[in-house]
Formats: C-alpha cells, sequence, structure tokens
C-alpha cells in the first residue's frame, strides 16, 4: 500500500490498495452519494465500514442514518460537533465576515475542516487503513476534504472514488432500490445543512439559467405572512455575539434562536455562483438568516470602534482568509496569521445595534459601541476641534 495515497475511483476499492479486512472510515451523510459509497464498500467485501456522521445540526435524523447503515452492514459513530463548530470555526467566520466574493456567506468551508479533524481522530482510534468521503469534481469539498487531510497528516489512503468516477443519480438510486433503499429515489436536490447554514446544489438546480427551489424546501426563511414588523438588540462582547434583546445565550443557541426570528421575515436566503478548480462556475442556493444579521451587525460595530486604515487592510484580509479556507487551507500558516490579525481587530468588537425588521428586509435603529470613534453631535465636535486647533496660537 502506498503512503499517503490519494483515493479517486472505485477500481481502487480493491484489497491491492486497501486491505478489506482492517477496519476503512467514511463520512456518511444519510445522502444518496454516501449511502451508495456503504453499498460499493459492502460489494467490494470491506468487512469492517465505520461510517462516521457529524452532528453539526444537520437535516437528516440519526433513525434514518442508523437504519442505512444497518442495512448495509456498517456500523454507525455518530460525533456531536455542534459545540466545536460554533466556537471554533463559525465565530472567526463573523470576526472575518467571511462572505464568498460579496455572494453569500461560506458554509461548507468552514463545516469541512472540523469534519476532516474528528475522522482522523476516529481513523486514529480503530487503527483504519484509509478514509473515503463522497466529494465529486464538481464540488469543492474535494479539495477542502483532502486538504484538510493532508495537513492534518493522516498517513493513510484518503480520498473520493467520485473523484474519477462519477456515477449519475439514476444509477445511484436504482441500485440502492434493488437492495431495498427505495427512500433514496426521493433526493431531488444534493443538500448540505449545519446550524450556520442549509444548502441546495444539483439535481432540479444545476443549470444557472433555469432554477428554482420548490418553496417547501426552506424552513428557515419561509416567510410567516402574519407578521409585519419585529425589533431585536444583538449585543457583541470582544466579537463574540452574546445576546438578543438582553437576554444572554451560549453562541450555539443565539444561531439557532436568530435563524428562526429572522427567518421568519423571509430574510437570509441567497443564490451564487462559486468557482471550481479549472475556472468553471457552479450554482448553489442557501438560507442563512442567522448569518445575515450578524455579519451585518458585526460590520456596524466594528465600523464604529476600528480606525479607518485598519479597516482598509481588515476588508483586504478578509477574501484572503475566505481564499485559503475555501482552497483546503484552514490548518495552514498563511490562515493561521490572518486569523491573528483579525482576533487582534475583533477585541475592541463590543456593543449592540438594535434592528427593525419587516418582511424581506431590516433596517438599523441604533448602533452602540462600548468605545467608539463616532460622533453623537457634530456641531459641538466642530466648535470643540477649532478651540483644540486654536489653541496653540492663542498661547502664543
Amino acid at each position: 500500500m502506498i503512503r499517503e495515497q490519494i483515493i479517486r475511483s472505485f477500481r481502487q476499492l480493491t484489497p491491492a490498495v486497501l486491505d478489506p479486512d482492517r477496519p476503512v472510515v467514511t463520512l456518511f451523510s444519510g445522502g444518496l452519494d454516501s449511502t451508495y459509497l456503504l453499498l460499493r464498500l459492502k460489494q467490494a467485501g470491506f468487512r469492517d465500514i465505520h461510517a462516521v456522521s457529524v452532528n453539526l445540526g444537520e437535516d437528516e435524523s440519526s433513525e434514518h442514518k442508523q437504519r442505512i447503515a444497518d442495512e448495509l452492514g456498517a456500523r454507525l459513530h455518530i460525533i456531536d460537533g455542534r459545540q466545536e463548530f460554533v466556537e471554533e470555526f463559525v465565530r472567526p467566520a463573523i470576526a472575518a465576515q467571511a462572505v464568498y466574493l460579496d455572494t453569500h456567506p461560506v458554509s461548507s468551508t468552514l463545516s469541512r475542516p472540523l469534519i476532516a479533524r474528528l475522522a482522523v481522530g476516529l481513523a486514529e482510534e480503530l487503527g483504519a487503513s484509509a478514509i473515503l468521503h463522497t466529494a465529486n469534481r464538481s464540488q469543492n469539498t474535494l479539495r477542502r476534504l483532502n486538504g484538510s487531510l493532508a495537513q492534518l497528516g493522516f498517513s493513510g489512503p484518503y480520498g473520493s472514488p467520485y473523484d474519477l468516477d462519477p456515477v449519475d443519480r439514476d444509477q445511484k438510486i436504482q441500485e440502492l432500490k434493488a437492495v431495498g433503499l427505495d427512500q433514496m429515489s426521493e433526493r431531488i436536490v444534493s443538500g448540505d445543512s449545519n446550524l450556520w447554514c442549509r444548502e441546495f446544489e444539483s439535481g432540479i438546480l444545476d443549470d444557472p439559467e433555469d432554477h428554482a427551489v420548490p418553496e417547501h424546501m426552506y424552513q428557515w426563511s419561509a416567510r410567516k405572512p402574519e407578521l409585519s414588523g419585529d425589533t431585536l438588540e444583538v449585543r457583541f462582547r470582544e466579537g463574540v455575539p452574546v445576546s438578543v434583546d438582553g437576554v444572554e445565550m451560549p453562541l450555539l443557541d443565539l444561531i439557532a434562536d436568530l435563524n428562526t426570528r429572522v427567518g421568519a421575515y423571509g430574510i437570509g436566503r441567497y443564490s451564487g455562483l462559486e468557482h471550481l478548480d479549472n475556472g468553471e462556475k457552479v450554482l448553489e442556493i442557501r438560507e442563512m438568516p442567522a448569518a445575515w444579521l450578524l455579519l451585518r451587525t458585526y460590520r456596524h460595530l466594528e465600523t464604529a470602534v476600528l480606525e479607518a486604515e485598519t479597516m482598509r487592510e481588515k476588508i483586504h484580509l478578509e477574501q484572503l482568509w475566505v481564499r485559503e479556507s475555501l482552497e483546503g487551507r484552514w490548518f495552514g500558516e498563511l490562515h493561521q496569521a490572518l486569523q491573528s490579525f483579525i482576533d487582534v481587530c475583533a477585541v475592541r468588537v463590543t456593543g449592540s445595534v438594535r434592528w427593525r425588521l419587516t418582511p424581506g428586509g431590516a433596517e438599523t435603529r441604533s448602533i452602540t459601541a462600548d468605545e467608539p470613534l463616532y460622533l453623537r453631535d457634530r456641531e459641538a465636535w466642530e466648535k470643540f476641534s477649532i478651540n483644540v486647533e486654536n489653541a496653540p496660537y492663542q498661547l502664543v
């Protein structure tokens, strides 16, 4: 077996590459692609398959995943990664204003490094021969997971057999139906969800020139027509959101609260094109109400407390932070250096923003910083500044 060999096709799932008697870890979401990979591993004669599912607040139920794992002879491991996700990945992304090319906040970019780290931990504990995932060539997850696994130093083979062996949706559905997994035929799009974002792509959403998300697929941002308006206030302390309307709560709970409360006004839907390795673009649809509000709140507050030159440099470095994250280099040296700069800026970001929510939008009603640089009385400041400026001449 070649050290650090990249798994890129189903043809590599053979005893010549992987020992079928040793444990193999595969990332498992409960969706079509990851379920089909379990089937192919079983068919290839692997006898110790470990399907790892990291709970980041996704849509798929544990019962659904367990049923599939049992049917296909895999041992399911569900790891609760929600707290690590919000503290180590979402919190820095808020401070970094992590928005991809001014179109949508990043999401899977944040979850993949954590999923990779937890998978490596399980693989080392089990003595697994390989870590497999199901990203394909039209998903940036391919290089995010592979990049993270490489930076984390996993020494065995890893990668996705879909990289060089794409399998069309109908074939996967038919083969899974043949073994009794009929429910997979209901999958009309590929989805990725966590407590920060619900995302849809592929299937009926393949074509950027002709796409429409069925309204029932939206959960957080389904507008409630009976709501006409609401006012809420979000407070940050040293760059971290800590309370809504004066009620302090953990970041995980705060995000969940804002997703439903802000989303009820139809706020937080995004559509955008994301680039692949060779410059091609793919369509992604997402709903992120809490992200919509928290990112804007943070920007208002940091603008209130940071000097203009610091802000200019930070805005420049934000896209570099996003690029390093998106390209699978979360654990790299440059990303860590960028995070250090952002963390220094975040220390001063303490204050609150009061919002007025209305159907389809929101406006600020108050921006209050603990150590502001803004003026509250321009005329008084003008007179004061003139007196200060003339003071040396008056002394002569």
